[in-house]
């Protein structure tokens, strides 16, 4: 199983000591909040775009936004990996679309009270699915064990098109094990990993 950080609570007036340490991560994850579809917000794309200065690492970017369609045009521009939006939000297949024409891999999540029988018609046209193991919004939230139900249900899709499966919220070492079992292939690490003596070694001890 591969690990990206989420920078969302990451101490920024630290970068320059942390960022070198995350160097073996698969990439780095980006969440994008508009105070509107989750009530918070985090930051837009000009400390993203300092962030890719920083480093190496593909992007991952995580818009929790009621209207993706105006916020993919302005990410489109990192050429990221993966452009991820929210099954809930507005105008999902138009957002898929304008995604796919970029040229980015589409990302698709879910908020923990949602079903996965509301992503299966975007099935076919996704390259990573992100099952939220806490609600969006804030980091620092408790590991929702049971999500990992979805996970587990998500494989059966998998064998006619292979998509990346994401968690995000609350991993700690305690989620590891359970996540790699369930079928998870990028566990998304926030505010844990950043609380670690030596960022570097736990990366190295879990990937």
């Amino acid at each position: 199983m591969k690990i990206a950080p989420s920078v969302l609570n990451a101490p920024i007036e630290h970068m320059n000591d942390w960022m070198p340490q995350i160097a073996s991560s698969y990439m780095l994850h980006l969440d994008i909040m508009d105070g509107h579809f989750v009530p918070n917000l985090s930051f837009g794309i000009e400390v993203s775009k300092a962030y890719q200065r920083m480093t190496e690492l593909p992007l991952d970017v995580h818009l929790m936004t009621t209207h993706p369609l105006l916020w993919i045009e302005q990410f489109k521009t990192l050429k990221p990996q993966f452009i991820t939006i929210h099954v809930e939000s507005k105008d999902v297949e138009k957002s898929i679309q304008m995604i796919q024409s970029h040229g980015i891999g589409v990302g698709l999540a879910l908020k923990p009270n949602t079903p996965i029988e509301v992503m299966i018609p975007y099935i076919q046209d996704v390259d990573l699915i992100l099952i939220m193991t806490v609600e969006p919004g804030f980091g620092g939230q408790s590991f929702m064990h049971d999500m990992l139900k979805k996970v587990e249900a998500l494989q059966a899709y998998k064998k006619n098109h292979p998509f990346v499966i994401q968690v995000d919220g609350g991993v700690t070492d305690d989620h590891i094990d359970a996540c790699k079992k369930a079928g998870v292939d990028v566990a998304v690490v926030g505010s844990y990993l950043f609380k670690q003596q030596d960022i570097k070694a736990w990366l190295k001890k879990f990937q």
